[in-house]
């Protein structure tokens, strides 16, 4: 029943990343969902989901909502000083994001 579980949510993660990213710039947009999605992260450690639950929410749902590779595209898509800037805004807000997700 989990891997039944873990593709449904992969596919909902998935789909509504892609729906959320044709409303407007592909940086700000990814942004916005990995910080939605590490707000998810946090409140399941918060709460502390654990077994099937954190795989199917925690790695199919939020591991689809929220993909590296499409973040790494778009580092490299807005070149060396955008991209960096970037990339270091992503990474200090998510982390301080599940930190505070975590902490209610």
């Amino acid at each position: 029943m989990t891997a039944i579980g873990f593709v449904a949510a992969a596919a909902i993660g998935a789909a509504a990343r892609e729906l959320l990213g044709r409303l407007g710039a592909a940086w700000a947009v990814l942004l916005a969902v990995n910080a939605l999605g590490s707000a998810g992260a946090g409140l399941l450690i918060a709460n502390d989901v654990d077994g099937p639950w954190a795989t199917v929410i925690g790695i199919g749902l939020l591991g689809a909502f929220t993909t590296f590779s499409a973040f790494a595209l778009e580092v490299r898509r807005l070149g060396p000083t955008r991209g960096a800037a970037y990339a270091v805004a992503t990474v200090v807000i998510c982390c301080t994001v599940v930190a505070l997700a975590a902490a209610t």
